[in-house]
C-alpha cells in the first residue's frame, strides 16, 4: 500500500530524528549538515543549533531540551540526486550525546564514552517516564574493520551512563511499550526487531546480573533485502519501523506484520506521531531530504515528554 501524503518540507539534507511538537512544528536533525532544525507547518524551517558531526536521533527530555544522538560524522555521496552516507568523516573520533536548548541553541555535551569505552555511533533515543533515557549505538563501519553496536541507558544530568546490551548487529531504532515495561530495538542489517524486559531503572533482564548479556526475545524479522531503521510505537502497542527500501512496517508485539506502507523514497529512516489525535505521522525521507506528512490509521503513543 502506497502512502497518500505530502512533502511538508524539502531540501533538508539527509534527515532523521523527527519529533512532533505541540505547536505543529517538527524537529529534525540533518546528518549531512550537522544541524538541528525546526520545520514549521507552512514548510519553512529554521536552524536551531549546529552541533556538527552527524546528529542522528532526537527526543525531548524532562527539562524541555532536545537530547540528540550524534554519530560523529559521515562522508556523504550523491548519485542521481540521491544522497547516501558512507564511511566516517575525516574528523571522526567518536559519537556523543548532546542536550540542546530549543530557544537559545545552547549545546551541552553530556556523554562521549561509557567508562573506558567511547561511543561509536549513537543513533536513536527514547525517554522513560522517570526521566532517564535509552539509546542505541549502531557502531561504525570503517574501511577495514567494524565497531559493533550496543544499547545504553543514561540520566539526563550527564552523571550516569550504563552499557546494558552488547554486542548487537547495527542496533538502530529504539522505543518503549505503552507501560514502559518493554524496550524494543531494531537491528538494521539483520532486519530483526527485538524486545527486552525492563526490570528497573537502567536494568534489563539478564542471565548474569550486572553483566551486559541481556535476555532478548525475537519479535519479528523480515525476509530478503529489507533493512530496519528507526521506530515509533502506536498507542495500541504496535511498533512502526522504518524499512529500507520500502517504507514503514508495523509489527504487533506478538510478531505479526500488521501492515507495510510504501514511501516515495528509497531510504525512509524514521517516523513520529503528533497532532491533536496523534494520527499525524511524519516520516523522514532521507535520501531526498524531505519530511513527509501522512495521516495514519492508528494513533501514535504520546511520548513521556514533549508534545
Amino acid at each position: 500500500m502506497m502512502a497518500v501524503g505530502r512533502a511538508l518540507a524539502e531540501g533538508l539534507g539527509f534527515i532523521e530524528g523527527p519529533v512532533a511538537m505541540a505547536d505543529g512544528s517538527v524537529i529534525v536533525v540533518s546528518l549531512s549538515r550537522g544541524e538541528l532544525l525546526r520545520v514549521h507547518p507552512d514548510g519553512s524551517h529554521d536552524v536551531i543549533a549546529k552541533p556538527g558531526g552527524s546528529p542522528n536521533g532526537a527526543a525531548i527530555g524532562p527539562d524541555g531540551r532536545c537530547y540528540v544522538c550524534n554519530s560523529g560524522g559521515f562522508r556523504f555521496h550523491q548519485r542521481d540526486g540521491i544522497m547516501h552516507p558512507g564511511l566516517p568523516s575525516d574528523d571522526y573520533t567518536s559519537g556523543w550525546i548532546d542536550a540542546i536548548d530549543l530557544e537559545t541553541g545552547e549545546i551541552q555535551r553530556l556523554y562521549d564514552r561509557c567508562g573506558d569505552r567511547t561511543l561509536k555511533g549513537p543513533n536513536d533515543i527514547v525517554f522513560s517516564a522517570d526521566g532517564s533515557f535509552w539509546f542505541t549505538d549502531t557502531g561504525r563501519v570503517h574501511r577495514y574493520h567494524e565497531d559493533r553496536g550496543a544499547v545504553y541507558w543514561a540520566r539526563p544530568d550527564g552523571n550516569e551512563i550504563r552499557l546494558v546490551a552488547s554486542p548487537l548487529e547495527k542496533p538502530n531504532g529504539i522505543g518503549l511499550s505503552p507501560d514502559d515495561a518493554t524496550l524494543y530495538v531494531a537491528e538494521t542489517s539483520t532486519a530483526r526487531l527485538w524486545a527486552y524486559d525492563i526490570v528497573g531503572p537502567g536494568q534489563l533482564r539478564c542471565l548474569d546480573r550486572g553483566a551486559p548479556f541481556a535476555v532478548r526475545r525475537l519479535v519479528a524479522g523480515l525476509p530478503g533485502y529489507q533493512l530496519l531503521d528507526s521506530l515509533a510505537v502506536q498507542a495500541n502497542g504496535d511498533i512502526c519501523v522504518a524499512t529500507i527500501p520500502l517504507g514503514v512496517t508495523t509489527f504487533s508485539p506478538n510478531g505479526n506484520v500488521v501492515s507495510q506502507v510504501e514511501m516515495p523514497d528509497e531510504i525512509p529512516t524514521n517516523i513520529c506521531f503528533g497532532g491533536p489525535d496523534m494520527k499525524d505521522a511524519y516520516v523522514t525521507l532521507s535520501s531526498t531530504g524531505r519530511l513527509y506528512a501522512v495521516r495514519w490509521e492508528h494513533a501514535g503513543l504520546r511520548l513521556a515528554f514533549g508534545q
